[in-house]
């Protein structure tokens, strides 16, 4: 194999789709009131609950990974292990 080969024959995967922030939380990255905290935590543990994947739920919020982690710790939710789930 080439050096040609090995770094531009690379089959391209298609880029995995962004979500988009939900109207509510876009844009209130530093807003530090309490309802809209309180909003936000319930969003996050529920669709967390509901299978969303971290990286998914933050671009719901519009928070980083570690924000929506934090989150989850908060209310003492048990997280998934990483990775997709195993085909049997």
């Amino acid at each position: 194999m080439t050096a040609e080969l090995g770094t531009l024959g690379a089959v391209p995967y298609p880029p995995r789709p962004q979500l988009r922030p939900r109207p509510e939380f876009a844009g209130t990255r530093d807003s530090a009131h309490p309802q809209l905290q309180e909003r936000l935590e319930a969003f996050i543990v529920a669709t967390y609950r509901e299978g969303r994947s971290l990286r998914e739920v933050a671009e719901l919020v519009d928070r980083s990974q570690t924000a929506v982690r934090r989150a989850l710790d908060k209310y003492q939710v048990p997280r998934r292990p990483t990775g997709a789930v195993p085909i049997a």
